[in-house]
């Protein structure tokens, strides 16, 4: 186990005890979805990078915040609202509970690392 994981592994543990499995499914969604990005912290929160950051998620009071940026959030909009899910220009707030949409977060943390692969790391070492 790396030190960054122990820094995730630090971050989520440092939440409220009630919402912790929440955080660790939504970190095992998305480093399925991302198995070739580093895990980190940024800006606080634990993050996926791979030449730039890819997601981030954090703890909120209410909601678990996602942070895909805002090409994804407007890419997934129509199911964001389908599933009555909050969001803005970068950010989706998923409630805490029983009824993670892990599907939905699974197919936006692949949607990001594919677009980052096709549009950001690729492009910018072919620039080099």
């Amino acid at each position: 186990m790396s030190s960054t994981t122990n820094l995730i592994d630090e971050y989520i543990n440092n939440q409220d005890p009630a919402r912790r499995s929440n955080l660790y499914a939504v970190r095992d969604t998305i480093r399925e979805q991302l198995p070739f990005a580093e895990e980190k912290i940024s800006w606080s929160m634990p993050t996926w990078w791979k030449g730039r950051n890819i997601i981030h998620f954090a703890a909120a009071k209410r909601h678990i915040g996602i942070y895909p940026g805002p090409e994804a959030v407007e890419h997934f909009a129509g199911k964001l609202m389908k599933r009555g899910l909050k969001f803005s220009k970068g950010a989706i707030q998923i409630p805490y509970g029983d009824n993670l949409p892990l599907d939905l977060i699974a197919d936006i943390s692949r949607w990001c690392g594919e677009r980052n692969s096709e549009g950001g790391v690729l492009k910018t070492l072919q620039k080099m």
